[in-house]
């Protein structure tokens, strides 16, 4: 199988290393997290309590989420679209609004069970070629654990909370949304806490995963290692970062 899994927290750099990591690898790049924030958003715009585990559950078995690659007019620095229903939810997926809520609708049973359905039948394909591509980089909190346990690379992203949450922060402020940095930091801390402790498919590193720090490092140096890793494990070879 070729694929590799990559989790973490919140803002540790999973989307932007495994994004380029599928590029050099020419593999299919899936962030299982946008699923979770379609639901989030979506539990938003229906007026629904998140505490609702009913309602939440049975609009997650309802909804129609499609991630597809972005449309070659596009130029908005966009990894991919995602579409619930005919909407584009790409960047509102994003909001401070979702980003409050996404953790207490991912821990529901139903929810769970419905993505994990989906998410794991598209690693499988993608990871066995049946679908026609070379591989697939798959990036979450339960990859590794949880969605893809047979990967052969399984990785697992760290960094400090508060450099996280400058991230997050400098995100927000670059797409022009308001910000304020204590209120990400709160939010990332009640995040983390609530993804670790769980009852279902907590936030954990796969006993095989190896561990890599993001901090004080380039997304470049990250890539590079993980790359390495996948010539030794899965014996595939990068294109170099020019091509």
């Amino acid at each position: 199988m070729n694929a590799i899994a990559i989790d973490g927290p919140a803002a540790s750099g999973k989307s932007t290393v495994g994004f380029t990591v599928g590029q050099r690898l020419g593999f299919v790049f899936f962030d299982t997290g946008v699923m979770y924030r379609a639901v989030a958003w979506a539990v938003l715009e229906h007026g629904i309590d998140r505490a609702d585990g009913e309602a939440v559950g049975q609009l997650a078995e309802q909804l129609r989420i499609e991630v597809d690659a972005p449309a070659s007019d596009l130029s908005d620095g966009r990894q991919a679209t995602i579409l619930v229903g005919h909407v584009d939810v790409t960047w509102a997926i994003r909001s401070p609004r979702v980003d409050s809520i996404v953790s207490v609708v991912a821990a529901n049973a139903r929810v769970r069970r419905e993505l994990t359905r989906k998410q794991r039948g598209i690693g499988l394909a993608y990871g066995s070629g049946a679908a026609g591509k070379a591989g697939i980089v798959m990036v979450g909190r339960d990859v590794g654990t949880v969605l893809l346990p047979e990967a052969p690379l399984k990785i697992y992203l760290q960094a400090p909370l508060e450099e996280r949450a400058r991230r997050r922060f400098r995100e927000l402020v670059e797409r022009g949304r308001e910000a304020d940095y204590d209120r990400v930091l709160e939010d990332m801390r009640l995040r983390d806490r609530t993804d670790s402790h769980r009852a279902l498919a907590p936030l954990r590193p796969a006993e095989d995963a190896r561990q890599i720090q993001t901090y004080g490092v380039t997304v470049e140096e990250v890539v590079e290692q993980i790359l390495a890793l996948a010539a030794a494990l899965l014996g595939v070879t990068p294109t170099s970062p020019e091509e």
